[in-house]
């Protein structure tokens, strides 16, 4: 929900036009910032992302200490904070642009930081001395997401304490591989004892870990760092995996895995927890997505018997090309499964946990900020999004398919 109209303004200064649009949300708990430079998409940043940065946070802290919201003159607030729920566009026009980085989407010249830090410091200042009500929602706002963090800091301080005290201590229901090589483990998070049970016997537990869950995990997109940390499946999701602070520099040779495999069943709430975990795997360690340790196991949803030949379909079409194979009006047993825990444990090893036969899907990410906008779409408080979304993929929609 807005809180307020978007705020926009130009500034042209020695031959360098800038151009903001900026807009603060109320349920919004992270910040979407997209820049361009002569009508590219800076999608790796530059001096006018960091001018931008830089001047928002100068700017609403001058506002919080003339205001007196802060109670204790020695604490500030972060560019973290500040931002927290914007969503910003910013485009600059230079005469002579110098591009940086392998793929030349960094801009770099320094003398676009001052005139962009200049611009967004008068515009806003005047924007919001005129608008003194919109001005008080975000300081309210980004005092709230200073206290957020702070109560987060003292979570985290738990979180490493009992880690430290713990340091051997893993979560109960994990059931770990014999390999002592990150390199070479792999894990596979399941859903639930039932399916957990069967990816235990079916494993290779000379590389293969298996971590159940409980239910749906929380959703962080809708709530705090504080209530993240207090949540068991995720405290057992970083102890297990060994995923740090969230915050910290990301390092690979502390996971204790390097291949994370999230595997659930192949209806509508496997697909719900998947996406709870990959929300998580996002806003907790990005790093992990670029280090390529996100997969997704596929596990079939047929098995069709023809006398004594079993084969196994990952969806309608697998099926439908299956049986368009077989002799006309020949005889055969179609089952569906409904979930992993139907499964035998050999069945799930030679289907979706075998090396040489399974199916998986390495996820990265390409554009982290057009990532940032469909996490923050489809896991945010805000409804309009998914609603809009529904109303245009209705067409596309098989009805016989879904789970009532």
């Amino acid at each position: 929900k807005p809180l307020h109209d978007p705020i926009a303004f130009r500034k042209e200064l020695d031959g360098i036009v800038v151009d903001v649009s900026l807009q603060w949300c109320s349920d919004s708990y992270s910040d979407t910032v997209l820049g361009y430079a002569n009508s590219i998409r800076t999608i790796d940043g530059g001096t006018h992302i960091e001018g931008l940065k830089t001047s928002l946070t100068r700017t609403i802290n001058s506002f919080a200490k003339k205001s007196k919201i802060m109670k204790d003159k020695d604490i500030s607030l972060s560019g973290e904070h500040v931002r927290e729920g914007v969503t910003c566009i910013i485009s600059v026009k230079v005469p002579n642009p110098e591009f940086e980085g392998q793929t030349k989407t960094r801009l770099g010249n320094p003398e676009v930081r001052r005139i962009v830090e200049q611009s967004v410091q008068e515009n806003l200042t005047e924007y919001l001395e005129l608008h003194p009500d919109v001005l008080d929602s975000i300081l309210s706002k980004s005092l709230n997401a200073l206290k957020a963090a702070l109560a987060a800091k003292r979570a985290r301080e738990l979180v490493r304490t009992k880690s430290v005290l713990k340091s051997s201590s893993l979560p109960g229901k994990l059931a770990d591989c014999a390999s002592s090589n990150p390199a070479e483990s792999e894990i596979f998070i399941v859903e639930g004892d039932s399916a957990g049970g069967s990816a235990k016997q079916g494993r290779d537990r000379k590389f293969q870990a298996i971590l159940p869950l409980r239910g749906k995990i929380l959703n962080i997109e809708r709530r705090d760092e504080a209530a993240m940390y207090k949540n068991e499946e995720i405290q057992n999701l970083i102890l297990g995996l060994g995923l740090g602070v969230k915050g910290e520099d990301f390092k690979k040779e502390a996971l204790r895995y390097h291949k994370i495999v999230i595997l659930t069943d192949a209806d509508v709430d496997g697909a719900h927890i998947r996406t709870l975990l990959l929300t998580f795997f996002f806003r907790y360690q990005r790093a992990l997505f670029d280090e390529g340790c996100i997969y997704v196991g596929v596990p079939p949803l047929y098995k069709v018997e023809r006398g004594k030949q079993v084969h196994y379909c990952y969806d309608e079409a697998d099926l439908k090309e299956l049986v368009n194979t077989f002799p006309t009006n020949a005889s055969y047993n179609t089952q569906r499964f409904k979930g992993l825990g139907e499964m035998m444990p050999l069945q799930l090893w030679e289907t979706t946990m075998d090396p040489e036969r399974r199916l998986l899907k390495q996820l990265t990410v390409e554009d982290a900020a057009e990532a940032n906008v469909v996490f923050s779409s489809l896991m945010g408080a805000r409804v309009e999004y998914r609603k809009e979304l529904i109303q245009k993929a209705a067409s596309m929609v098989n009805l016989d398919h879904l789970d009532i």
